[in-house]
């Protein structure tokens, strides 16, 4: 805890140094020599930590004696490191001064060693503020895609997941306060994040492996939703908001509030969204025809929803720590885009409308606690317990329901500096288990254990900081109840009989075979960085990982169809010849990535940037390849079909998950330029080439994009104006399409004042200003849902 008693401070006040610890007194200045209040100081190493007063001073005491590391933060500075060696002949007085950062750092608060966007080896960003507010979005992938290196698979608005550098579903891990989100939006882009981004303190997202602190199922990166639902202080404060969006009506509220006694905190939070389908700038389709009459409205039919939750939160607070429990409820119903099996002009909307309706109950603990022992210093514990499901329902009937069941546990154990090296060990168990059922149920009940161990250090040496990690976790996937259909698969273009074709659907009633899965996998990963300070203000990262994981159940299992992708998806446990499948008799391996990241950065100054250079070779990559063929849904309308009138509607591609070595690279950039107190310059851009190490494209890869922002910010208004150009996507796999490129125009104004003792913003944001077909290339439905067209949301926010 960052709380010190009464007592103590009265004891520190009337005794002498030498009776009790050493202390050091100091003043934070910035670089004109002012004051720098509220500033934060953090020994490295421990859990003291203090603020400075309104006139920039602090005090530490208690410390020991020996070479101790400060940690001094302030908003709109950059981080300022500083070795004091503290004895117990004398107190200290010292004065640090902090210099102009134009790029926000923030720490990254759910890893057990430092790391932030100016000072650690690997590439890490954070969304938090007023620029979390002003970019949140009703999905997370939409919310985080003006991050470098981050795009979102778009599917019509109501649902979406981030992609980081060109990576997605099972390789990226999406966390809530370092805990498994634990719905299944990484088994298809139709699956809605359930996670808020409106009662959200910040946003991380670490670029990269980051298998050392979550797991294999980070290879490709982390993004976690940081909330304060477990308050770690009791201090009364709370944020509300409400808000109407043109594009598609929708009106959103929320309200998050933190009290407290000396012992207990407290928290609650709720919000509630409400939307109609969204308006675009031309005709959903790509090949509509624009000759046909229309009465110049266009929108993307069933992309409504409606999404409530709360969370409560209690914690009991010591002087060494604190423990705490929240618990939340999250629901959302919304349309799917796309989800129709043909036919349409012979069904109501009613019958084609299909929405899915998805619940969630999570219940996490969490606790810190500050030891005095020669060895440890501090035992960080995470516990969650999550009961996920979603229903997917046509025409008023449930067509599948998917459920996942999650238990999670997370011990990070941090010992004392020892010979200057901070860090320690970390313990993870996850149990998951996830099924579904119903008519489009591709992939059978499974079971997920793992079970890890990894190790995380770093260390100053001079102007270099090296952070060490390792990881070694055992994995066990059990599904008792494997089936492999009897199915002929065709291509279109063949001569074919109807006889061939069971329009009734018999033949997928039939098994070949029925059977259990049992592996274990024991994935491994290690990592090493280093970062430079070469001269002042300037530093290099280096950061070298080998990660490796382990396939997931939809991967290895799958065989059915998946309406939401427009597929029909058979796992890579089995195989295809002459259109007929069977069980594969190739071996299952780890997908392993070996991941190089060069950062150079200018982190103080009124110009501050940051460029990433990345090269990422993988392994045993599982992904899907459109096989040519096609297969029926099993999807039956009761429809009446002649040999005349059949005309496919009812089948789906087959697409086939194999395992390919592929290579990733790419870059991010971010230049950022204060020109006065009030305007700032930023530029950004990124990229990534995802293609075979043999030759041919990875599909939904995003483009090239560059945008920039300007800024005019003032003590009570806030303008910004963003531009984001979208290049052309033509680097696409077989049977995938090019996209065209795009500009999107964005701006947003914002007022503060004071109301009834509040700190209250009016604000307007307009998106795609100049109302441009968008299509995004990393969407599955892109050719039948482009982004919306020119919105404005009006809002009021407050602060209390």
């Amino acid at each position: 805890m960052k709380r010190r008693s009464q007592l103590a401070v009265l004891i520190a006040a009337l005794l002498p140094a030498s009776v009790l610890a050493n202390s050091i007194e100091g003043t934070v200045l910035n670089n004109q020599g002012k004051v720098v209040a509220n500033a934060t100081v953090e020994v490295e190493g421990s859990d003291i930590t203090v603020s400075t007063d309104e006139n920039g001073k602090f005090v530490i005491t208690e410390l020991k004696d020996g070479l101790k590391e400060l940690h001094i933060v302030a908003s709109g500075y950059a981080h300022l490191h500083s070795d004091i060696t503290v004895s117990g002949d004398e107190n200290q007085s010292i004065t640090f001064n902090l210099k102009r950062s134009p790029i926000e750092v923030i720490d990254i608060e759910a890893t057990p060693i430092h790391m932030s966007a100016m000072e650690s080896a690997s590439p890490v960003s954070v969304l938090s503020g007023e620029q979390l507010r002003r970019q949140q979005a009703a999905t997370l992938g939409d919310s985080l895609e003006k991050l470098p290196g981050v795009n979102t698979n778009f599917h019509g608005k109501v649902a979406s997941t981030p992609i980081i550098r060109g990576l997605s579903g099972p390789r990226v891990l999406i966390t809530q306060n370092g805990l498994d989100v634990s719905d299944v939006s990484r088994v298809g882009p139709d699956h809605s994040v359930a996670s808020e981004a409106s009662t959200a303190q910040q946003i991380e997202v670490l670029r990269g492996p980051a298998t050392l602190f979550y797991g294999s199922g980070a290879i490709g990166g982390v993004v976690n939703v940081v909330d304060n639902r477990v308050p770690t202080d009791s201090t009364t404060r709370g944020e509300w908001n409400l808000e109407h969006n043109s594009v598609d009506n929708q009106k959103v509220a929320s309200v998050n509030a933190t009290t407290g006694t000396d012992s207990f905190a407290f928290y609650a939070d709720a919000f509630w969204r409400e939307s109609d389908d969204y308006e675009i700038p031309v005709a959903a389709e790509v090949d509509h025809d624009d000759h046909e009459e229309h009465s110049g409205d266009y929108t993307v039919e069933n992309s409504s929803e409606e999404s409530d939750g709360f969370t409560v939160g209690a914690s009991y607070l010591m002087d060494k720590g604190f423990v705490g429990i929240a618990i939340e409820q999250f629901n959302r119903q919304y349309g799917i885009p796309g989800h129709s099996h043909g036919d349409e002009e012979e069904h109501s909307d009613e019958e084609e409308s299909v929405y899915a309706d998805l619940e969630q109950t999570k219940i996490q603990l969490l606790s810190e606690y500050n030891l005095d022992n020669a060895w440890l210093n501090k035992i960080n514990t995470r516990v969650g317990h999550t009961e996920y499901e979603h229903a997917e329902i046509e025409g008023g009937v449930v067509g599948t329901t998917f459920k996942n069941e999650t238990n999670e546990l997370r011990v990070d154990l941090l010992h004392n500096q020892f010979n200057e090296w901070n860090g320690g060990l970390s313990f993870h168990y996850k149990q998951s288990d996830v099924e579904a059922q119903g008519e489009e149920a591709f992939t059978p009940p499974s079971q997920t254990q793992s079970f890890a161990i990894a190790l995380m250090e770093e260390k100053h040496f001079g102007d270099f900081l090296v952070q060490l990690g390792g990881r070694v976790e055992h994995v066990t996937l059990d599904a008792n109840n494997v089936l492999l259909p009897s199915v002929d698969a065709h291509a279109h273009d063949e001569v074919e009989e109807v006889d061939d074709h069971d329009h009734d659907h018999e033949e997928s009633a039939e098994y070949t075979r029925v059977f259990d899965v049992e592996h274990e996998f024991t994935p491994v990963s290690l990592s090493t960085g280093v970062v430079w300070d070469f001269a002042p203000s300037y530093n290099l990262g280096l950061s070298v990982s080998r990660s490796e994981r382990a396939p997931s159940a939809s991967e290895l299992l799958s065989f059915g169809p998946h309406i939401g992708t427009g597929s029909y998806e058979v796992g890579a446990l089995f195989d295809i010849h002459d259109g007929h499948f069977e069980l594969s008799d190739q071996t299952i391996d780890l997908e392993t990535a070996n991941n190089i990241d060069l950062t150079f950065r200018k982190t103080q100054g009124d110009i501050g940037f940051i460029f990433n250079a990345f090269y990422n070779q993988v392994d045993n990559y599982y992904y899907q390849v459109d096989t040519g063929l096609y297969a029926e849904s099993g999807h039956d309308h009761g429809d009446e079909e002649t040999e005349e009138e059949h005309d496919h509607s009812s089948e789906l591609p087959v697409y086939l998950f194999k395992t390919d070595d592929v290579i990733l690279h790419g870059f991010e950039a971010q230049f950022a330029w204060q020109l006065t107190d009030e305007f700032k310059v930023d530029l950004f851009s990124d990229y990534v080439r995802a293609r075979l190490k043999d030759g041919g494209n990875l599909p939904r890869t995003p483009p090239l994009r560059f945008g920039t922002e300007l800024s005019y910010q003032t003590e009570k208004l806030s303008a910004h104006l963003h531009v984001t150009r979208y290049q052309d996507q033509d680097d696409t796999a077989p049977e995938e399409t090019a996209t065209d490129g795009y500009t999107m125009l964005d701006a947003s104004i914002s007022y503060d004042l004071s109301v009834l003792n509040q700190d209250v913003s009016l604000y307007l944001r307009g998106t795609n200003l100049t109302d441009t077909e968008a299509r995004v290339h990393s969407s599955f439905l892109k050719d039948i849902a482009p982004r919306p067209g020119r919105s404005f949301a009006l809002g009021i926010r407050g602060y209390f």
